[in-house]
């Protein structure tokens, strides 16, 4: 004789109702993870300490003077100073919140161009000249008001080289374009990365 054993019966509805349960508490794990993270990233934001371009700046830090740089260079490019000027500024303005202000502030930028020189580069198979180098070197006073301890005066200096055959006229204002890029990050660098 076999004994049957009672098999429990399955209910479509609790196992459903299962699934159900499951799928919301992951939806509530889920969004309670990125809750978190949102108010995280937020706060972070908000207090100024820390931006997306890796600018560190001090809380209570509002303002940035940024000074005219003029040309003391031997020779003078006259694009020169206006360009590196207003490409100092626009990166603060661009890539920090602080305020751009017409006298000192909480940050200050100024100094002068100091070098502006075409030379010829050699090639590696001869001593001929195959190119020409542009360097530009600027010399950078950065006085912090609120730390005075991060104040410091350096000078930086960056190049490009160009064909020798193409007129330094033709390629002078892409060449200034591009190297008071370069200069312009290396001082924000130093100024608020601390590379």
């Amino acid at each position: 004789m076999k004994v049957l054993e009672k098999q429990p019966k399955v209910n479509k509805h609790n196992t459903l109702a299962s699934k159900r349960l499951g799928f919301l508490k992951q939806n509530q794990l889920q969004f309670g993870f990125f809750s978190i993270l949102f108010v995280f990233l937020l706060s972070f934001q908000s207090c100024g300490v820390y931006s997306f371009t890796g600018a560190s700046v001090e809380p209570g830090t509002k303002t940035v003077f940024v000074d005219f740089f003029p040309n003391k260079a031997r020779i003078i490019a006259p694009i020169l100073s206006q360009t590196f000027t207003e490409k100092l500024k626009d990166k603060f303005v661009n890539e920090t919140s602080l305020d751009l202000v017409q006298e000192e502030g909480d940050l200050n930028f100024s100094g002068s161009i100091t070098l502006y020189s075409i030379e010829p580069v050699a090639s590696a198979s001869n001593d001929i000249a195959e190119l020409n180098r542009l360097t530009i070197g600027i010399k950078v006073n950065y006085y912090n008001t609120l730390k005075v301890e991060d104040t410091w005066d350096s000078n930086f200096s960056r190049f490009q080289d160009f064909d020798k055959n193409v007129n330094l006229k033709d390629v002078e204002e892409d060449l200034i374009e591009e190297i008071t890029k370069q200069i312009v990050d290396d001082i924000f660098n130093k100024a608020l990365v601390n590379w």
